[in-house]
Parts: C-alpha cells; structure tokens; sequence
C-alpha cells in the first residue's frame, strides 16, 4: 500500500470564473501542483532528477469527480495516493478536501506514462524508481 501525501493549494482570483467559483479547468493544475510539490517533500526525487536520467511524465488519462464547488474564501488540501504501478504507467488517485470543513470538492486519478526525453516514446519504470515512491 502507497502512502497518502497532501499539500496546501491557496486559491487565486484569476482561478476564478464568470459563475465565481474555481473553473474546472483548474482542478487539475491543483493536482499537478500538489504531485510537483510531493515529488520533492515527500519521495525525495524532484523532477529535475528525472531529467537527469533521461526520463518524463506525461497524464495518459485522467479523470475528475466534481462533488461541491470552490470559491476564492476556500483554503484546499490537495491528498494523493499512488494506486498501481505496471510497465510504464502509474495509476494516481487524488481528493481535493475543503480545508475548513474536510469535505471533497472533487477526486479522481491521473494515469502518467514515464517516456524516454530522448525517443519521447513510453518505457518502463525503472525499480530504482519504483523503490524510491514506494513510500
């Protein structure tokens, strides 16, 4: 079983649309910021250190749950869990929890696909790598 990692996202006015919620475009740039952030807290193997060995992440899939809308007064913590990791890709989920009240405002998984920066085509993750984010 993977370890669940949270991070704290502050929301921002231009997160803001027309209907004064958080746009749903933004959902995922709040996952992608708490991964960003979890890479180097919590699995000690930040991005650059990909690039150092030639490798890449790209989101193969992904999928969003919206539960209850998000306004600019809105502190949110941003949870992540690695479900499976098989070949090239791991399987994310993630919950994106209302800070004041714990309750989700959306959930949902990304699929990343580890590609060679070199060819830009998949490759397996390394063990070194699956070690290292098994935590």
């Amino acid at each position: 079983m993977y370890s669940i990692f949270e991070s704290e996202i502050m929301i921002r006015p231009d997160d803001i649309d027309m209907n004064n919620h958080v746009h749903n475009t933004k959902y995922l740039d709040y996952v992608l910021a708490a991964r960003y952030d979890q890479m180097n807290k919590n699995y000690k193997m930040p991005m650059n250190e990909f690039h150092e060995n030639d490798f890449n992440w790209v989101i193969s899939t992904s999928h969003i749950e919206y539960k209850r809308a998000l306004s600019l007064d809105d502190r949110i913590i941003v949870r992540t869990q690695i479900e499976s990791v098989n070949g090239a890709q791991s399987k994310v989920n993630f919950w994106i929890v209302k800070k004041g009240n714990s309750k989700v405002a959306a959930e949902g998984y990304l699929i990343y696909t580890m590609i060679s920066i070199k060819s830009g085509k998949p490759v397996r993750i390394p063990d070194f790598i699956i070690e290292r984010y098994s935590v």
